[in-house]
């Protein structure tokens, strides 16, 4: 009993003092508070310090003026840049800026591949050993017609030769550079498209067409290369911009980063828009300066001119060629490239307020940029389509989506569209002419155009494709205890991603 008491005593003294040390502590927490109306803050010369270096930071803060700031950590302080507008927003002249998130250059490594992959597609002849024209004194003509939309290949392969010869290197967003170690990515000047465009059709006396021979070279080019093989060419680009480019190559060549049109014959482990980047059609019809039109003096209330039936997901074009084919208004027609189609698809499309781009046997058609050119509203019924840039860009300032299933429901299209008063449309249009600068493909590259829009896209990856290839050189060479007592390397797990 004595026993029992006792050890119940100390559980009640222990108790006691226990309670009590938790009162002087709050009591002196309320004595630090009162005082000094905060908490103690922690001493930073009890922690060890080391320099950081300067990094910029791809993050936006919003300034009270709406403009976005860059934040700066500089050997461990905090101070923040003047603002900087983003891709997309205009300067207080008008003229678009679009140098947002790109601080240097891209730097690009570019492969000296045989000109039968580039310009030797074009009917270029090189002099000697040379692999390259002298752009300074010959630029080779691109096809015109249908190869013309598919010309992304063209225009940055020139961009790159232009960036060795600058007057003015600080105006460019990407620059080539001759040492791989150097570069933030790698690039692939295969002109695929026009590959297929003019040489995939197999001759009598050919084994194999030109084009799928010429996928099979760069394949086992590239897969040879050092570069390649660092990296699983996770920081390569692969141009595949006509949807039927690649077919061959496309399976062995996916860790790369894609441009393309749209993800429309790809499966999705092999193009997504989280590694790839989609990049505009080329216009084919001419871009309308001095825009003098509005509202009242476009008096065709929407367009349409094109294939109608269509195979794949372009049902749709059919199901809309019914529905409004009678409207008085509406023009809806078939149209080719014969005739002088081009041109009258152009001059239809500065008649009229809205210009239809549904899907056919892709997501994506030249069509949607022809009418940009145009300061036509597009009217966009492709529910699987991906855009250039959306990353940045808002379509819906100056685009109307429409869902296919809604499309195609009688008198939803046409009541839609008739609902969008005179106001609404000025706003768009006049967004149009805004943006329409960063669509267009031009040699020399101009700030903001095209050329200089997928650059910074591919900028834009360059982060994730780094940490892809950190991650797999995590048990790269990683050693290990062997069973004989020694020890053995383990070999970086293959097409990790």
């Amino acid at each position: 009993m004595a026993e029992k008491q006792s050890s119940s005593a100390a559980r009640k003294s222990f108790f006691a003092l226990f309670l009590t040390t938790i009162v002087l502590f709050v009591l002196s927490w309320l004595f630090v508070l009162r005082s000094t109306g905060r908490p103690r803050p922690l001493d930073r010369k009890v922690l060890t310090t080391q320099k950081l270096p300067t990094v910029f930071h791809h993050v936006k803060s919003q300034s009270s003026n709406g403009l976005s700031r860059a934040i700066l950590v500089n050997n461990g302080g905090i101070e923040e840049e003047p603002p900087k507008r983003e891709q997309g927003f205009q300067d207080k002249d008008g003229a678009m800026n679009c140098n947002g998130n790109v601080k240097e250059p891209l730097k690009i490594f570019m492969y000296d591949l045989d000109p039968e992959f580039h310009f030797g597609l074009l009917d270029w002849k090189p002099q000697g050993d040379r692999i390259w024209p002298d752009i300074r004194t010959e630029i080779p003509p691109y096809p015109e017609g249908l190869n013309l939309q598919h010309s992304v290949e063209y225009w940055l392969t020139l961009d790159l030769l232009a960036s060795e010869i600058s007057d003015n290197p600080n105006n460019r967003v990407a620059m080539r550079v001759q040492n791989s170690s150097e570069a933030d990515l790698i690039f692939v000047p295969f002109f695929s498209s026009l590959s297929y465009n003019r040489f995939s059709k197999q001759n009598p006396h050919q084994k194999k067409s030109v084009n799928k021979v010429l996928q099979a070279k760069l394949v086992k080019f590239l897969t040879a290369q050092k570069e390649w093989k660092m990296s699983g060419g996770r920081d390569h680009i692969v141009m595949a911009h006509h949807p039927n480019s690649m077919l061959d190559a496309r399976m062995q060549l996916w860790p790369s980063i894609f441009i393309l049109a749209d993800f429309g014959r790809y499966p999705l482990n092999i193009a997504n828009v989280d590694k790839d980047v989609i990049a505009p059609y080329k216009h084919m019809v001419e871009s309308y300066a001095n825009d003098t039109s509005d509202f009242d003096s476009r008096q065709t209330l929407l367009f349409f001119q094109g294939s109608i039936y269509r195979k794949d997901g372009g049902f749709a074009r059919q199901e809309l060629f019914y529905l409004l084919k009678d409207e008085k208004d509406v023009h809806f027609a078939f149209g080719s490239l014969k005739n002088n189609g081009v041109i009258k698809a152009g001059q239809g499309m500065r008649l009229s307020k809205f210009c239809l781009n549904i899907a056919g046997d892709t997501p994506s058609s030249n069509r949607l940029f022809d009418a940009i050119a145009s300061h036509c509203v597009p009217v966009i019924i492709s529910d699987d389509i991906e855009l250039p840039y959306e990353d940045i860009l808002d379509y819906s300032e100056f685009c109307v989506f429409v869902r296919t299933s809604d499309a195609v429901k009688e008198n939803f299209l046409i009541n839609l569209i008739r609902s969008i008063r005179k106001e609404e449309w000025t706003q768009m249009w006049e967004k149009l002419k805004e943006v329409e600068a960063l669509f267009e493909y031009q040699y020399p590259a101009k700030d903001g155009d095209a050329v200089q829009m997928i650059w910074q896209s591919l900028a834009r990856k360059v982060p994730g494709v780094k940490m892809k290839i950190n991650k797999s050189r995590r048990y790269s060479d990683a050693v290990v205890p062997g069973k004989d007592g020694g020890l053995r390397s383990i070999p970086a797990p293959k097409n990790f991603w």
